[in-house]
């Protein structure tokens, strides 16, 4: 089959399109046959070196969709030709508030979905949404189930709240965007870019403020008055203002840090203003599969901004390590 290897770290560049054997699906596994993968800001950072655990060589990718192409040994209730979608987080384990230590995704320690072909649990498949193409399946798993755990299950979002998104335009900020709307909060977001904020309102925030600007958390102020609830995957210098932009009693709920650690970090305002700071990252096969279902129910649709062929992959990053997609960058596999 056709799948796109790191073997050595180096930025995108280093990803090379191979021909590498089919794998078959062990007990308790099934094969799929991808139709098409979608990335995210850790493949990237996969391919630079930049991740805990780094094992080479990989198949990059943790998300897809696609048919059965075969069934392991022990493996029951599902067919054949069934279209589905692979939840990319293995051995969550048994606790829904953390992961197992064994916890894994796919793409990096084990092969991942940059591939014709993937063998993987059978617990980890989930029908494809019948509201969604393939290529929209395909960009939901990571960044839709983060973003449902952030928002539903750790930000304890309530309807008619205000929750501010910063960095908007990202997979998992979007997803944070749709699914606030659709659950009725007030929504305000940040970019640096005066297109991105725009097409967020035609989405359903009620406004944005450029972050670039030397007084943006004062004009957002005036704009939003105080959040409820924060949901952050940016982290660096700009997470200080988000303490201040928090109401007293507040949440802040961080799922990332695309630009960094946080400097000089105001630890005074967590107590003074009695802010609930609160981690996350992906979520149980529970949560998964609630995610699916709200994304259903709401018929809430990935927003998708290009796809490459599989063959493109490394062109693929290059263009999301330059920040300027607005939603999922997908791969398409060759049939």
């Amino acid at each position: 089959m056709k799948a796109i290897v790191l073997r050595e770290v180096g930025g995108p560049e280093s990803l090379r399109y191979e021909e590498v054997e089919t794998p078959k699906p062990q007990a308790g596994e099934v094969l799929v046959k991808l139709k098409y993968a979608a990335l995210n800001r850790r493949d990237v950072f996969i391919s630079k070196g930049m991740y805990p655990g780094m094992k080479l060589p990989s198949i990059l990718g943790a998300d897809g969709a696609g048919d059965i192409a075969a069934i392991g040994e022990n493996v029951q209730d599902i067919q054949v030709g069934s279209e589905v979608v692979i939840d990319s987080g293995i051995g969550w384990g048994e606790d829904q508030r953390i992961s197992n230590p064994n916890f894994y995704i796919l793409g990096m320690p084990v092969d991942g979905t940059y591939a014709q072909y993937i063998s993987v649990p059978a617990i980890n498949i989930y029908p494809k949404p019948k509201h969604l193409t393939w290529e929209e399946t395909a960009s939901l798993p990571l960044a839709g189930v983060t973003a449902y755990r952030a928002l539903v299950v750790r930000g304890q979002l309530q309807a008619g709240e205000t929750v501010l998104i910063p960095g908007i335009g990202s997979g998992v900020a979007l997803f944070v965007l749709q699914m606030a709307v659709a659950k009725g909060a007030k929504v305000f977001v940040t970019s640096s870019s005066e297109e991105k904020i725009e097409r967020a309102k035609s989405m359903g925030a009620v406004g944005g403020v450029n972050y670039r600007l030397p007084d943006w958390s004062k004009q957002l102020r005036k704009l939003m008055g105080a959040a409820d609830l924060v949901v952050d995957g940016v982290g660096g210098p700009g997470f200080n203002q988000l303490l201040n932009l928090t109401k007293e009693g507040g949440r802040i709920v961080s799922y990332g840090a695309t630009n960094g650690a946080v400097p000089e970090f105001m630890l005074q305002w967590i107590f003074l203003k009695n802010i609930d700071l609160r981690g996350t990252k992906m979520g149980s096969p529970q949560q998964f599969a609630e995610m699916l279902d709200f994304m259903s129910q709401q018929k809430i649709r990935p927003v998708i901004d290009c796809s490459f062929p599989l063959e493109k992959a490394a062109e693929a990053q290059l263009y999301m390590d330059q920040g300027k997609n607005f939603g999922k960058i997908t791969l398409e596999i060759p049939q």
